[in-house]
């Protein structure tokens, strides 16, 4: 059985749960596109829209992080930050550029 406060279980939410959230948010965005509800995809707006949505997924580590701490599981919740962090670098990394 895993145990839920350690370190490894929070590394793992913290780099699982990233990419899981992009797909899902990815998938949401074409549906909505598809839809017509959201405009399609322009040369301009094509690479916010991408920064955009990495970033959301990045965000999504609030969720596992605050069930963590809800439930007081400090172990977890040190080992969602690392993996958060990095993604958080890669992404300042990938679009420092537009950003500053």
């Amino acid at each position: 059985m895993i145990d839920k406060n350690s370190v490894w279980t929070g590394l793992l939410l913290g780099a699982v749960v990233p990419v899981v959230g992009f797909v899902v948010v990815e998938f949401i965005f074409n549906l909505l596109m598809d839809w017509g509800i959201m405009a399609e995809v322009s040369a301009g707006s094509g690479n916010r829209r991408y920064r955009t949505m990495l970033l959301i997924a990045i965000c999504m580590n609030l969720i596992p992080f605050n069930l963590a701490k809800s439930r007081r599981w400090d172990q977890t919740l040190r080992g969602i930050v690392f993996p958060t962090l990095f993604y958080v670098a890669a992404w300042i990394y990938k679009f420092y550029g537009d950003l500053f």
